[in-house]
This record gives structure tokens, sequence and C-alpha cells, in this order.
């Protein structure tokens, strides 16, 4: 089964409700299929290998996705706030290439060899008219590759990450109702189109029959105008976009109405950033989802039901379930797993594994990573309760060992972040001639560093509690919303003895 089967069935179901834009001057499901055939037309034409988009979210990424599946190429977004050199490895590594490009990025890559520029206007002006490719010549074979995504390098070089027709279409069908959106929805897309979550919003929106608008760059007042203006029903977005959403509502008094459902993953969210939310928007149903790239997104649900009940709960186990992300989806498995690869208790923190269709685990030149079972060692550290529910302390490579004690940040992190005088908060390992590693924390918040230490050896013990605690205005995270600990760490490296 090929993605563009589900734009097909889309089209047959519900062809004339629009797809992208507003509606009356959008394109309508009918029209997207026409316009992805014809796109699939000239990337043949043009004989490359893939298709690479460079540009914010805007029309053309639905056209060149879908279109990528009919030419039978995989289809690879590119980072656009990258720098120069880091652009053009990427974009060296792609070719050959049809390229998209939007915003005047053309220029940044038309030098590379094996890369073929084609602008934006120009693309979304030839895909308007003319002849595509027949149905009748889609390619179907399920492990086709269909994506190729960059992660996104906060730690070394970005691999890329291959997503099969089979994963995607695997994690659509397990996990979303074919014509389930009612004919009044429309989703808001605010992550760029290299992230993830982006690309599984749109296959999602289009199997469900819900009209997409898309934010080109983030920006919480646009944002909420979106919201208001084209009556936005369901949004994604990471946690720094909710942050930055929740400050400029409680300033503004915007209500949202017609605001029904929202998604939010990509990183830790802080339990006062939800909590908040929840009281400015409690219409809202609320779902915490997380996943990886190499799952081709989600893995596991935080419902709306389970969001309000913790809410409204004064037991502290209750209230403890908004950390956590949930459920795993019904057609996954997931378990966890000590350093031999054991399966361990519940309540035992471990390594997430998890198995399923929609697990790729595979990256380009690098080969499968799935174990001989099927499992995916995702590198994520978390542990499941006895009810089912999934925990995520962070990456296993941010784990500090101090002493031979393995610590997470997470653990840290959340007491720090439950004291009413910090915003956010960052724990990461400084090196140690004595320890190994010792624990520093960065935090935004006007608080004292003795009484943030106090409460962390409260909270926990004394081990935990940070050695060094040094504040800052904000914290650097990058536009997909992840922490970037590896530049806190050359800030703060030199506060050690090691």
């Amino acid at each position: 089964m090929n993605i563009l089967t589900l734009l097909d069935m889309a089209a047959s179901g519900f062809g004339e409700r629009t797809a992208i834009g507003s509606i009356g001057s959008g394109i309508t499901y009918a029209e997207l299929l026409e316009r992805a055939g014809r796109a699939g037309q000239v990337f043949k034409d043009n004989g490359s290998d893939r298709v690479s988009l460079l540009d914010v979210s805007s029309p053309a990424l639905p056209i060149a996705l879908f279109g990528a599946a009919a030419a039978g190429q995989p289809f690879v977004p590119l980072n656009y706030r990258l720098a120069e050199d880091d652009l053009v490895a990427l974009a060296e590594r792609t070719a050959s290439a049809t390229l998209v490009a939007g915003d005047g990025n053309g220029p940044r890559v038309e030098s590379v060899e094996g890369i073929t520029v084609v602008e934006r206007d120009d693309f979304l002006a030839t895909t308007s008219a003319g002849d595509g490719i027949d149905q009748a010549e889609w390619p179907f074979d399920p492990e086709d590759i269909a994506v190729l995504l960059y992660t996104s390098g906060t730690t070394g070089i970005p691999k890329a990450a291959v997503l099969r027709h089979k994963n995607l279409t695997g994690y659509i069908l397990g996990s979303v109702e074919y014509m389930g959106a009612a004919e009044d929805e429309a989703t808001l897309v605010s992550v760029p189109p290299y992230h993830i979550a982006g690309l599984a919003a749109m296959l999602s929106s289009v199997y469900a029959g819900r009209r997409i608008v898309q934010l080109p760059n983030f920006d919480a007042d646009a944002w909420i105008d979106a919201v208001a203006n084209e009556g936005i029903t369901h949004a994604m977005v990471v946690p720094t976009m909710l942050a930055r959403i929740v400050e400029r509502l409680a300033e503004r008094g915007d209500e949202l109405p017609t605001l029904r459902a929202m998604s939010y993953g990509g990183g830790r969210m802080p339990f006062p950033v939800i909590d908040q939310a929840m009281n400015l928007l409690p219409g809202v149903a609320y779902v915490n989802a997380y996943g990886l790239t190499e799952t081709s997104s989600t893995i596991s649900l935080l419902g709306p039901d389970d969001h309000w009940i913790a809410h409204a709960s004064d037991d502290p186990a209750m209230r403890r379930r908004l950390g956590s992300v949930g459920r795993p989806l019904p057609s996954l498995e997931v378990s966890i797993r000590d350093e031999e690869g054991n399966e361990v208790p519940a309540g035992t923190p471990g390594e997430v594994w998890v198995r399923g269709e929609q697990v790729a685990g595979e990256y380009l030149q690098q080969g499968s990573k799935l174990t001989a079972e099927g499992w995916f060692p995702t590198n994520d550290g978390g542990e499941l309760d006895e009810e089912g529910y999934l925990f995520v302390t962070g990456r296993l490579d941010d784990v500090i060992i101090r002493g031979g004690e393995n610590i997470s940040p997470g653990e840290i992190e959340d007491v720090l972040m439950s004291h009413p005088s910090v915003a956010d908060a960052a724990v990461i390992g400084v090196p140690s001639v004595q320890w190994g590693e010792t624990i520093g924390a960065v935090v935004v918040g006007d608080v004292d560093e003795a009484e943030l230490k106090a409460l962390v050896a409260e909270r926990l013990r004394s081990s935990r509690s940070p050695d060094y605690v040094v504040f800052r205005d904000e914290l650097p995270y990058n536009d997909t919303g992840k922490l970037l600990r590896r530049v806190l760490r050359s800030e703060i490296s030199d506060l050690g003895d090691g």
C-alpha cells in the first residue's frame, strides 16, 4: 500500500471537501489528488531519484509529498533553518533530487550537483493544470521508501531515518478512522515540514477528511488569530509552543470557542504549562502524543479523559499521571528492558522498546536497528506502571553517572519545575575527576539556589540534589521543541573539576 492510496480514498469519499487552506479558496481533496499526479509527472520527467522540499509549510508540501509517492520516489524535506554549510551538506547527501524551494531558499542549494531547483510558485502553477501520472502507473510496493527524514542533529551529525510506505500507512490505519472527521473540522499545522509530527498530521487529516490550515512559521499571536479566523477545531503543538500560546492567551483573554482538541508532543511538557492551558481552555480535549521519527510518529497517547481526571484529582499518584505519555496504541507493543535486553516488571525503569508495523527503526546507509524479533530499542528511558501507563524520563544518553550511580535528569527537572517560581529547568552532567559526573541544573526563574537544592533533597534524596545551579533567562531549544543539552553542557562544563 502506498501513502497515495490514503489520498485516493479521501478523494473518493469526500472529494469536494476542502483539503488545504480556507473554505472557498483552498484545494479540495479531488484537486489535491489531481495535483499530486501532475507533480509526480514533473518529478519523473526531471529524471531525479528523490523529491526534496526546502520551504515553510505551504500547499507545496502535500502536493510534493503525494506527488513523490505517485512517482515512486522518496520524499526528503530539509531544514531551511540550518546554517549554510550544514544545509549544503544535507543537500549533497540528498542528491539526485528535484527540490521544491520557497521563500528564497533555492539559491542556497542550486550549486549542489544533482539538485534541480523548482521554485514554489512555479511548482504550484505547473501542478494546477495538465496531465499527471495515470493511476494505473502508481507504484504500490509497501517496501518502497516513502520518506527520508533527517534527525534533528542535537547531539551529532543528522541521520536519515527511513520510513517506508508500510510504516506510514500502518500508523494511519492503526490510529485514524477513515472519514472520521466532521465536515466542519479543521486542523492547524504549525510544526515545520521536516518534523515527523507535521507529516503525520498531514496524513492523519487526509485520511480522516479534515481540512488542513498551515501556519508557515510559528508565532503565538498568529497561531491564536488563525484558530479564531479559520474556525480551527484541532491543533498539534510542541511544549515550547504551548508555553508561548498560554502566555499570550492569558494576556489577550481570548477564549477560542471553536477549538475542540489539542495534541502535544516532541518533548517533556512542564506541568505548570499544561495545567494553565487546561485552566484557560477548559473545553478542549487534550492529548499527549509520544513518538519518534523512527516509529512513524505516535507510540502512545494520554487521552482527554486521563487529562481531566488527573487535573481534577487531589491524589498525588493520579496527578502524576499528567506527566505520563499514556498507554501504547493498540497496534503496537511496548516493553521496558534492562541493559541486557530483558523485560523488567511494572514500575521498574529501563529502556523503552517498541514493536509494530509502523516501526521502521532504520537509517539510510546504516540499515535496520530492529532486533531479530522486530523490537526497536528507542534509547529513551522510561517505565510502565501497573495500569500500563508509560512514563518517559528522557534519552538514555542524557543519564548522569555520578560515582557509579545512574541519575535521570527528568526526575530532578520535575521537582525543580514544581517550584512556583521556576519557569523552566534542565539538568545535565558536569565533568568531575572525583565523581565522573556531578549534577548541574540550569534554571529559568527568580528563586534562591539553596531553596532549590533543599527541595530536590527533600523530594528525592541528597545525592540527587544539584551540585551547581545556574540561572538563565531562557533555555536553548531547536525549532521542533527539543532541548539542546549539548549547548548547555558547553556553557557550564567549566564549573566542575573535570
